[in-house]
């Protein structure tokens, strides 16, 4: 452990602030609670929101996991994992139930999380209402009015475009009846896995300075007109080609030596715990 920061890197002062803008946060779920963001030894936009949570929540006894993107070895989740274990000196895992302080990028693990976790997803742009109204004084006026036409409009504009929703991620969703909320960027495959979910979920956006979460069993619902339901990214008749997990978000890939298309689970430590355990499915080898 280092000896030349504060645990966890911050103060506790800084700590302190982040962890009353959290509790917040949890009171009023889907509420943005702007924050104090610091500066952080990494850039903004490449999750020092999350980083910042992360860092004021998690104690000695903590196991953490950091994902990018469904894996555990990118840059960010390494650089990530790097510098929260050298001022904590927590055991770090790469087994999503083993871990109780997970910080994720664009993902929710495949394995359901329980009550003794918290994911902290990385947040980007935190305002649902940002494409369709630049000021923040208004779009604060709209959340308080419960005027969520413009997000409805954006998706309208959709499927008059294409036929159907085209939110490829960050598909907004209503938390709790009351607000819409950005789910982060997250495929829409993520999206129901908030709903109702055992594990307490917190979104931090250092750019934008703003907190804001999801307590346990909370009603979550991806907005949607009742002649176009929200579906989510289909993978039917696919599995991964290591593994042979099905009903999985899978990551389309190409063999450069034949050209031919696979798949492969995203969630990277998900397939080796298949693999591992012994669940690998009977599969084709040829890709095909």
């Amino acid at each position: 452990m280092m000896t030349a920061t504060h645990f966890a890197f911050f103060d506790e002062g800084s700590k302190k602030e982040i962890r009353r803008a959290t509790l917040k946060a949890v009171a009023i779920p889907g509420y943005q609670v702007p924050f104090a963001s610091r500066e952080m030894p990494i850039a903004r936009g490449w999750g020092t929101g999350g980083l910042q949570l992360t860092l004021s929540l998690i104690g000695t006894q903590d196991t953490l996991k950091v994902i990018d993107q469904g894996a555990d070895e990118s840059v960010n989740a390494v650089s990530i994992k790097k510098l929260v274990q050298e001022t904590t000196g927590v055991d770090l895992t790469e087994q999503t139930e083993a871990a109780t302080l997970i910080q994720s990028r664009h993902r929710i693990p495949e394995v359901t999380l329980t009550e003794d976790q918290i994911l902290v997803l990385q947040v980007p742009t935190p305002e649902p209402l940002r494409k369709v109204e630049a000021r923040e004084y208004v779009t604060k006026r709209l959340h308080a009015e419960d005027e969520y036409s413009g997000a409805w409009l954006m998706l309208f504009e959709q499927i008059m475009k294409y036929g159907k929703t085209a939110t490829g991620a960050d598909h907004p969703v209503f938390v709790n009846h009351c607000y819409v909320m950005a789910p982060s960027p997250i495929p829409r495959f993520d999206n129901p896995k908030m709903h109702q979910s055992e594990a307490l979920i917190l979104l931090g956006a250092g750019r934008e300075k703003k907190i804001y979460a999801i307590p346990p069993y909370t009603d979550v619902v991806s907005l949607a007109f009742e002649d176009y339901p929200f579906t989510v990214e289909s993978f039917a008749g696919q599995h991964c080609h290591l593994c042979g997990a099905e009903d999985v978000f899978l990551d389309e890939l190409i063999d450069e030596a034949t050209g031919e298309t696979y798949y492969q689970c995203n969630d990277t430590s998900y397939c080796m715990e298949r693999l591992n355990s012994g669940e690998r499915q009977e599969v084709v080898h040829n890709h095909g």
